[in-house]
């Protein structure tokens, strides 16, 4: 499952750095902030640090954030050369192209990430994201998604996949 795992890192990248290529320049021409709907606008924000702005670390945490990101990359696809079912290798591909889709903004010039979606809802705001960071969340849903199936699918035979028949 490999080559499904990589393709989807690979669309994940592409489709992320595509729409920050685009959405920089855009969104800079619109004063940094497009609203669309009354709970979906389009904002320019530059993180840097993880996940939604945590842990805003400078620059040594620029560069540990980084390495930190490149050694789970190569965890991911160490995992991946491994897996034998496709939802699971979707599902690290996700998480494996977001993952290299932030590091490519942490260690250019800019130094941050840029995220651009914001939502907010019933007095709820949601941090803004890119879709690097949806495609980690997504790929860690079809992760947890794949092991829910797994351990039912084992509990009904007794087997599962790279384990011994248990009984």
């Amino acid at each position: 499952m490999l080559r499904p795992g990589l393709a989807t890192a690979a669309a994940v990248i592409a489709a992320d750095q595509l729409s920050k290529f685009w959405l920089i320049g855009w969104l800079a021409g619109q004063g940094g902030r497009v609203e669309l709907t009354p709970f979906f606008n389009l904002v320019m924000v530059w993180n840097r640090g993880i996940s939604f702005g945590l842990f805003q670390g400078g620059e040594t945490g620029r560069w540990l954030l980084s390495a930190l990101a490149v050694a789970i990359s190569v965890a991911l696809l160490v995992w991946l050369a491994r897996v034998r079912r496709r939802l699971l290798a979707y599902g690290i591909g996700a998480v494996l192209g977001g993952a290299i889709g932030n590091v490519i903004d942490r260690v250019s010039p800019r130094g941050a990430v840029a995220d651009f979606f914001d939502l907010h809802l019933m007095g709820y705001h949601w941090p803004a994201f890119n879709i690097a960071d949806a495609a980690i969340t997504t790929g860690v849903a079809l992760i947890l998604l794949d092991a829910l199936r797994e351990e039912r699918e084992h509990r009904r035979t007794g087997v599962s996949e790279g384990r011994d028949q248990q009984g």
